[in-house]
């Protein structure tokens, strides 16, 4: 026992430290589970306590909790049983879109010791979204645009597959069917109404094929349509107009204010830079603009007293083509500081003074000035102390210095009068009135002003207005805008009363109908006689990619014959944009080539839009073809047009008839009634119309004797010669030979008592023999015992007999 006690206590010792290190060992490896998506409420994953080591009885004093970052409570553990299961629902294609992986992470934690576990749930992909297609359309796209779509295919024939289509109700595109007659006419859908990104940025539409059955079945298929961004928007700052004060003389560098315009298209159309346009009074230098994060800020001297405000016009541009533009006027208020001394200037001066001088008489006329402003610019005069002068305002600003005590004794204004007039000071203010002697100027006598087609109705464009250098009324400008049909004006009133003009779009533009204006901008005073000025606006048409190109006939049909070499033109295709730039530069590609094959049977140049052969043509594998091509131009985003070129396989006479024995009566008896069928033929050829037509005939052969027959098999269009020649005796049968005979040459067994040896038939020579080459015919039938067979070929649909002629 004294020695188990130390043992025993060196035991629950080490038992902190054994839990520590089972909890290190438990924890320095991961739990792997997986789960289907979408499963239910409640479905099991994993009996996590039993696979981490954990007793059930401890999970809640011990504090057990499951925690998985962002992902809310998809999953949860059952605190008696110890199962994770499915407490969410779980979407793995909202979790992990396309990624081929997709898991979740799960930190599990118990207290009293600590530990911490990390557990991955594996999400297992279902087959739980159907196949979706793609479309890609720019919103500048025009009402009636058409986007052609794979048709549905149906394995049935007839009218069990003639198939119609049905479009989803929405309110953007309607469903142009195809024709049945070679499908001429392709599935697309049109636009009916334009499109808007940034109201509608993208459209799920359900496309349903129904074929013609009873009962019909359907197909569908889910059309997703993204709306391509183009630069329709212009950048907005947040107020047109924006107030400032700055001290005068502030340091370079000061802050003056952060503006900031945002522009509702995406990517590089509705990125932002900003640009000093002006800066009045002649103060461009003074400020700067940072032209990524729009601060304006001092960048020379700002002196009150010689500016008191300045109007700065900021531009705010995106980087679209083309580029939009908005702005905003920044008004800097300059406030005066104490920085001027006053100004002291004796316009007059009476010296020397008598000692005798009386009492208030002016001595000098006196003007002080100070350039400040209110408080600042008040001047306070006085004289020293202890001088017999004193200082009186006469007028503002104005003073005089008179005396104000003398030595010696006083005197009598008589002897002054009496030496001369004494010095006296009176003012006088003459007002000048302005008549209207200048007309209104602008700076240039054109003003030019680039506008994107895209741009839409009650856009506002700036214009620089013009300046007048009278005042008052004089000086009060109206504006009038020429006839037009796209543009009115509008003016803009600023807070020191001065006018600006801007152009208001009422009327969409088109650059390809009307590329550039001329409009005459007129400016009137207020004076009598009013004065005028003009200047010419020059309203340039900036291009978008608004017109997909155009093929010269949306489909062509061309003839060609099969067999033609490799690298054989069919056709030049041409297409044009009536937009300009990249724009309008086109590249072709080939869509679709039906019916469709493994083998690439046409090439197209994609500059030139040249298709040509790349494969073999053969009419009896395919005498027609249907080429879709496309045309793309290089704008962003690309436009795309479509034509079709139906290719017509001309047949060849290349392929050599088939001659076929379906039926053969051997032996034949010697004594064989004369028309006695003995064999049936087939006679067949791949070729088409003319070309496929076969005549057989017999040559004619005269009276039994030495002949060389031959075997001929003649078309419309050609024929082959004879196939084999030997020396035989044929005996003629009656009458002439028929149009549609066919002569099979016989191999006569030799006959007694001749030159050549007889021979008995072998037992194959009583089969009839028929063989066909690339260029020759060649047919035999064998003879039994010393008859001569003549045999007579019935045509009927290819089809041919073999008769007992003559014996």
């Amino acid at each position: 026992m004294l020695v188990d006690r130390p043992s025993g206590q060196r035991a629950w010792r080490l038992l902190p430290l054994l839990l520590l290190f089972a909890a290190w060992k438990a924890g320095s490896g991961q739990l792997h589970y997986s789960v289907l998506e979408e499963s239910k409420h409640g479905t099991f994953v994993g009996r996590i306590a039993q696979d981490l080591g954990l007793e059930l009885a401890e999970l809640v004093p011990r504090l057990f909790r499951l925690t998985s970052k962002g992902l809310g409570d998809l999953l949860e553990v059952n605190l008696q049983n110890g199962i994770l299961f499915v407490n969410g629902r779980i979407d793995r294609e909202e979790l992990c879109g396309r990624s081929a992986e997709c898991s979740i992470h799960l930190e599990v934690i118990v207290d009293r010791p600590l530990q911490v576990f990390h557990v991955e749930v594996e999400v297992k992909d279902i087959n739980d979204n159907p196949p979706v297609f793609s479309l890609l359309i720019s919103e500048s796209k025009q009402p009636d645009s058409h986007f052609p779509l794979e048709g549905a295919s149906d394995a049935d024939i007839g009218v069990n597959a003639e198939l119609t289509y049905r479009l989803s109700q929405n309110e953007y595109f309607s469903l142009e069917q195809p024709t049945h007659s070679k499908q001429t006419k392709r599935l697309s859908l049109t636009l009916k109404k334009y499109l808007d990104r940034e109201k509608t940025p993208e459209l799920n539409l359900l496309l349903t094929a129904v074929d013609g059955g009873k009962p019909e079945l359907t197909g569908t298929v889910r059309l997703f349509i993204h709306v391509l961004d183009i630069n329709d928007n212009d950048p907005e700052f947040e107020q047109s107009e924006y107030k400032v004060r700055l001290m005068e003389n502030a340091a370079k560098e000061t802050f003056v204010i952060k503006l900031n315009a945002t522009d509702r298209d995406e990517g590089v159309n509705g990125e932002v830079t900003y640009s000093l346009m002006s800066v009045k009074p002649n103060g461009k230098l003074l400020f700067t603009l940072d032209e990524n994060s729009g601060e304006v800020r001092v960048n020379g001297t700002l002196d009150y007293e010689e500016n008191k405000f300045y109007e700065i016009e900021v531009q705010a541009t995106d980087k679209g083509n083309p580029p939009m533009a908005g702005h905003c006027t920044v008004w800097v208020e300059i406030l005066d500081a104490n920085d001027n001394a006053p100004e002291v200037t004796v316009t007059s001066l009476s010296l020397p003074v008598r000692e005798d001088t009386l009492p208030s008489t002016v001595i000098a006329l006196i003007s002080v000035s100070d350039p400040d402003s209110g408080a600042n610019g008040q001047v306070i005069c006085s004289l020293t102390s202890n001088v017999p002068f004193k200082i009186m305002s006469t007028f503002k600003n104005y003073y005089s210095l008179v005396l104000d005590s003398r030595r010696g004794e006083l005197v009598v204004l008589a002897a002054e009068a009496a030496e001369g007039v004494p010095l006296q000071v009176f003012h006088v203010e003459v007002e000048v009135k302005d008549i209207n002697d200048n007309p209104p100027v602008f700076r240039e006598v054109e003003q030019k002003v680039l506008i994107s087609e895209s741009a839409p109705l009650d856009s506002h464009f700036p214009l620089e207005g013009a300046s007048d250098a009278d005042i008052g009324i004089n000086s009060l400008l109206t504006y009038k805008l020429g006839l037009n049909e796209y543009f009115t004006l509008k003016i803009i009133t600023k807070n020191d009363k001065s006018t600006l003009p801007e152009l208001v779009l009422r009327k969409s533009l088109d650059r390809e109908e009307t590329p550039e204006l001329n409009i005459l901008l007129t400016s009137q005073d207020g004076g009598k006689p009013e004065l005028t000025g003009s200047v010419q606006i020059k309203i340039s048409i900036l291009d978008v990619n608004d017109n997909a190109p155009e093929f010269d006939k949306p489909g062509y049909r061309v003839v060609l014959f099969e067999n033609v070499p490799n690298g054989t033109r069919v056709i030049q295709l041409n297409a044009s944009d009536l937009d300009e730039g990249v724009n309008r530069e086109i590249s072709y590609a080939i869509r679709l080539i039906l019916p469709v094959s493994e083998k690439c049977m046409f090439s197209i140049n994609p500059e030139t839009g040249e298709i040509r052969i790349y494969g073999k043509l053969d009419f009896e594998e395919n005498n027609e073809y249907e080429i879709q091509v496309n045309a793309i131009d290089k704008g962003i985003p690309s436009m795309a047009g479509h034509c079709t070129v139906l290719v017509e396989v001309l047949d060849l006479n290349d392929n050599t008839p088939e001659v076929t024995i379906t039926s053969l009566s051997l032996p034949v008896r010697e004594d064989a009634q004369v028309s006695t069928v003995i064999a049936l033929i087939s006679v067949s050829d791949r070729d088409s119309g003319a070309n496929g037509q076969v005549t057989c005939t017999l040559t004619p052969q005269g009276a039994c004797g030495p002949a060389k027959p031959a075997l001929v098999c003649s078309s419309a269009v050609g024929s082959w010669s004879c196939s084999q020649q030997r020396r035989q005796r044929v005996c003629s049968g009656e009458g002439a030979p028929k149009a549609d005979l066919m002569a099979f040459s016989p191999s006569l067994p030799q006959v007694p008592g001749s030159t050549e040896e007889r021979q008995q038939p072998s037992e194959s020579e009583h089969l009839g023999k028929v063989s066909l080459s690339r260029r020759f015919l060649s047919c035999s039938i064998s003879f039994i015992n010393d008859s001569i067979i003549l045999i007579h070929i019935c045509l009927f649909l290819n089809y041919y007999t073999i008769v007992h002629y003559m014996v």
